[in-house]
């Protein structure tokens, strides 16, 4: 028999609790990574009721809240509503997120948040038992950049998703947390590879300090490590992808020119870092970030989840 010894046999600390915001700070995405999926699956399910929560998902082990700014008043019931999302208040660089829970919830809302990794500090009640509890965390403001790559292989040799979720890897870090990678599934066209697929990534970045050295370590990376001449790479900053949505429908149902994806990505504010005709299908991939089960079905519409 093996003898278990937990120091805190009662807490799970989150790996990582992010808020990413748009602009104007009217609207924030909650997104909190977990170490224990079956306790997060839950804590979807009762926050999705929270009044400030517009939306809940999830992507691998990490569980996104697209939220209203603000503070709304929780009417926590056992069993039916058991905890939720209280306040999300921006205040410069720091978002502040106040969570409330009843019983386990409780422990969820206060110690399992209060020790992941990117919180700045936090004041939590006590919890557990049959407790209600409350707790606040603050961490940075983050803002959304989604980079679209395509050709960086040939026919010999290469694959662009594994090389860009490689770079990314390397480059996550406290100041651009590496958030997601999406394969996206293009019309077929004859100048491809083989599959005609391109890739996503999307980061969470602190400053625009930190977004120029992401963008800067993944170009000289992508220049190292291609073995296309085709390679393109563009760069949305934004909290969403609408701009580009017209025209990643566009490139997954039929063929554009290179000439086109360059007047579109100058007229939707999309920058280019590297301009070889990777970009066609680099732009199209902007669209379906964060979204890696929609994007590699060639039938999805962007608006489907």
């Amino acid at each position: 028999m093996k003898e278990i010894v937990l120091e805190d046999p009662y807490t799970i600390p989150y790996k990582g609790i992010y808020a990413v915001c748009d602009k104007n700070n009217g609207y924030a995405e909650i997104i909190e990574h977990t170490n224990c999926y079956g306790g997060a699956a839950w804590v979807k399910f009762h926050y999705s009721h929270s009044p400030l929560v517009l939306k809940a998902r999830s992507i691998g082990n990490m569980i996104r809240y697209l939220v209203r700014t603000g503070t709304s008043h929780l009417e926590l019931k056992p069993s039916r509503f058991a905890a939720g999302i209280e306040s999300v208040i921006v205040s410069g660089d720091e978002v502040s997120i106040t969570y409330a829970g009843l019983g386990g919830g409780g422990v969820g809302a206060t110690r399992c948040r209060a020790l992941a990794n990117g919180v700045l500090r936090y004041e939590c009640t006590e919890s557990g038992g049959g407790r209600a509890a409350k707790g606040t965390i603050v961490v940075p403001r983050r803002e959304r950049v989604i980079i679209g790559i395509d050709d960086t292989d040939t026919k010999e040799k290469g694959a662009t998703w594994t090389l860009t979720h490689n770079i990314a890897k390397e480059l996550d870090c406290p100041e651009s947390i590496y958030l997601s990678h999406s394969l996206v599934q293009l019309y077929p066209v004859a100048a491809r590879t083989q599959n005609c697929v391109s890739t996503v990534l999307e980061f969470a970045c602190t400053s625009a300090a930190a977004k120029e050295e992401l963008l800067q370590s993944i170009r000289a990376a992508l220049i190292r490590y291609s073995v296309s001449k085709d390679t393109g790479m563009v760069v949305l900053s934004d909290f969403d992808a609408a701009a580009v949505q017209e025209y990643s429908m566009k490139c997954r149902s039929g063929e554009l020119s290179r000439e086109y994806a360059l007047r579109y990505a100058q007229e939707h504010g999309v920058e280019i870092w590297i301009d070889g005709n990777g970009i066609i299908g680099a732009l199209a991939a902007l669209a379906w970030f964060a979204r890696p089960d929609d994007s590699v079905r060639p039938d999805a519409m962007i608006g489907d989840n």
